[in-house]
C-alpha cells in the first residue's frame, strides 16, 4: 500500500510541472506591459491631486517610457535657428564735383581731388564688390565732341588714381558722357561768362557707383 502511494505522488509530480509549463510560455509569448491598460488598450491614469499620471507595471523600466505617460524623461528639443544670409550692401553711389577733383577744363587731379579720392578707398574696407563704375561728365562750354572725351579723361583719370591705391584695374569701369546728363537743364541759359561757368558747376561731376555685398 506505501509503494502505491509512493507511485501515485511521482506520477503527480510529472504532470503537475508539464501543466506549469505551458501557462509559463503563454505568459512569455505576450510582449511585458510598461504600463496597466484595461480591455480597450487604453492605459491606466491616476486622477489625484498629484496630476493625472500613468500606472506603472512592474515591468516598467526607462527604456520602455513614453512621452505621454511620462514627459519629464524626454528633453525638449532645441530649436535650430538657421542664421540669417547677410544682407546684401545697398550699391555706394558717390559724386565728386569736378571743381573738386580737377581745375576747370582739365583732367589733371588736384591734390584735394586726390585725397578725397583717398578717403573713398578706406571706405571700402570690408566691402566685397563687384564693380566700380567711374563716368565722368562735362558741361556744354564747348563742342560736345570736346566735351566727350574731357569727361572720359576724367573718368581715367579717377580710375587711375584707384588702381595706384590698390584696387584692382578689372574691377573698375571707367567712362565719360560729355554733356549728358546735365543737372542744371535750361537754369542756366540767360547767363554767360563766369557766371555762366559758375552755374553749370554741378554739370561737371565724377560719378562713382560701387556694387557689391558686406
Amino acid at each position: 500500500m506505501k509503494i502505491m502511494s509512493a507511485k501515485k505522488y511521482l506520477i503527480g509530480a510529472f504532470v503537475l510541472p508539464f501543466l506549469f509549463s505551458g501557462t509559463i510560455s503563454a505568459e512569455s509569448a505576450e510582449k511585458p506591459e510598461a504600463y496597466g491598460v484595461d480591455d480597450s488598450g487604453a492605459v491606466w491614469r491616476s486622477t489625484s491631486d498629484l496630476g493625472n499620471h500613468c500606472w506603472r507595471t512592474g515591468y516598467w523600466t526607462p527604456a520602455m517610457a513614453t512621452i505621454e505617460c511620462d514627459p519629464d524623461l524626454f528633453p525638449e528639443p532645441v530649436a535650430v535657428v538657421a542664421a540669417p544670409a547677410p544682407a546684401p550692401a545697398a550699391p555706394r553711389n558717390v559724386t565728386f564735383s569736378a571743381d573738386a577733383l580737377f581745375d576747370f577744363d582739365s583732367a589733371q587731379l588736384k591734390p584735394a581731388g586726390a585725397q578725397a579720392l583717398d578717403e573713398f578707398v578706406r571706405g571700402l574696407e570690408g566691402v566685397n564688390y563687384d564693380l566700380i563704375t567711374a563716368t565722368g561728365h562735362a558741361d556744354r562750354i564747348g563742342s560736345a565732341d570736346y566735351n566727350k572725351r574731357l569727361s572720359i579723361r576724367r573718368a581715367e583719370s579717377v580710375k587711375n588714381h584707384l588702381v595706384s591705391r590698390g584696387i584692382d584695374a578689372n574691377r573698375i569701369y571707367a567712362d565719360g558722357v560729355g554733356e549728358a546728363g546735365s543737372e542744371t537743364g535750361d537754369t542756366c541759359n540767360r547767363m554767360s561768362g563766369k557766371a555762366l561757368k559758375d552755374c553749370l558747376a554741378p554739370d561737371r561731376r565724377v560719378d562713382i557707383e560701387v556694387s557689391g555685398s558686406n
